[in-house]
């Protein structure tokens, strides 16, 4: 079996396990009450939305799960090797950093369904404290970076400079650790903050996961290839539930699970600086946050977008929500596009 089959088998699997689990889960949502609560503070619109069955994100991670154990195993059974063919890399190197990833999304998705649990079962509409939501991400964040420490995954390629291999002495060392934990704890977040309106956050994860299958080719990496062939089939079969009008809602437990592996695709691909442009969409979102955040405080009171995430300021503009989703999209698709060929023609020089 070669690399293109096993991602398009990896693909199709996920796609049709999470579309399929619609069917199940998300009328098991609605046996057990675990509906979306609309707060006060967004459009006056989504209160339409209100007990939409949240957590369907269970849906996508079921399935992306099921599809890299069942497609590794028979790539691997085929005589496929998941490493790539860089002259660099190590035994096992890349196995390592492949069950890391999955683990990093998997432990994200623990966190927002415990935030998710809480708001929605124990009617606590915060859900996880700040501090307490901020800690399991950092545990989990501080466990990843520790495991690419021990498994020397610690080379990065910058196109068009060559690389980076942090482990040459102690300053660059701390430096890997910092940026690390700044880069993976930002982009789960960031993430999880494009989640606000039906098929978003999985319209936008859908091209970026289509950049890194690109990158998988050109890097000859099968296991990414694998792994981001799933994400892909995941978002696409929860978007046959979750576009609008949507029948379910992903929540953070779809969200950070999501956000935890755009994450480790980054570093799959040994530039995790690239998530900038894969993920311009998410930069976007946290970006316009912070910023109406930080003049609200300033001026007392004034704010910079009608609201924020940015996606919600265009809704007040009178954008309908399947247009932002396309446009959206579309500027994340020229921004992996751009991801794409960097890699592509830093490697050809």
């Amino acid at each position: 079996m070669n690399m293109t089959v096993a991602i398009i088998i990896s693909s199709v699997i996920a796609f049709g396990v999470t579309a399929a689990l619609g069917f199940v889960i998300i009328p098991w949502l609605r046996k057990l009450n675990f509906g979306q609560t609309i707060l006060e503070i967004g459009p006056s619109w989504h209160k339409s939305k209100q007990g939409t069955p949240n957590m369907g994100g269970w849906m996508f991670i079921i399935g992306i799960v099921i599809s890299v154990i069942i497609t590794a195993a028979v790539f691997l059974s085929k005589g496929g090797n998941l490493q790539t063919d860089f002259s660099d890399m190590v035994s096992n190197r890349e196995n390592t950093l492949l069950i890391a990833s999955v683990l990093l999304a998997i432990g994200s998705g623990i966190v927002g369904f415990l935030d998710d649990f809480i708001k929605i079962k124990l009617k606590r509409n915060k859900g996880l404290s700040a501090k307490q939501k901020t800690l399991g991400q950092i545990i989990i964040t501080v466990s990843f970076v520790a495991t690419l420490w021990i498994s020397h995954n610690t080379v990065w390629y910058v196109p068009f400079m060559g690389t980076i291999n942090f482990e040459q002495n102690p300053f660059t060392a701390v430096l890997f650790w910092i940026i690390s934990i700044i880069i993976i704890y930002g982009c789960i977040n960031s993430v999880n903050l494009t989640d606000g309106i039906d098929g978003l956050c999985s319209s936008v994860t859908a091209t970026a996961a289509i950049a890194f299958i690109a990158i998988a080719v050109i890097q000859k990496f099968a296991g990414l290839g694998i792994l981001a062939g799933a994400l892909l089939g995941g978002v696409c079969g929860f978007l046959c539930w979750n576009w609008n009008p949507a029948k379910t809602f992903m929540g953070d437990t779809g969200s950070l699970f999501l956000g935890g592996m755009v994450a480790a695709l980054g570093y799959c691909i040994k530039c995790p600086i690239l998530l900038l442009p894969i993920g311009i969409i998410y930069v976007c979102e946290t970006m316009s946050d912070i910023i109406q955040i930080g003049y609200f405080k300033l001026t007392h009171g004034k704010r910079v977008f009608k609201m924020a995430p940015i996606h919600h300021h265009f809704e007040m503009c009178g954008w309908k929500e399947k247009k932002i989703c396309a446009v959206f999209s579309l500027i994340n698709a020229l921004g992996c596009a751009v991801a794409v060929a960097l890699i592509y023609l830093g490697l050809d020089m």
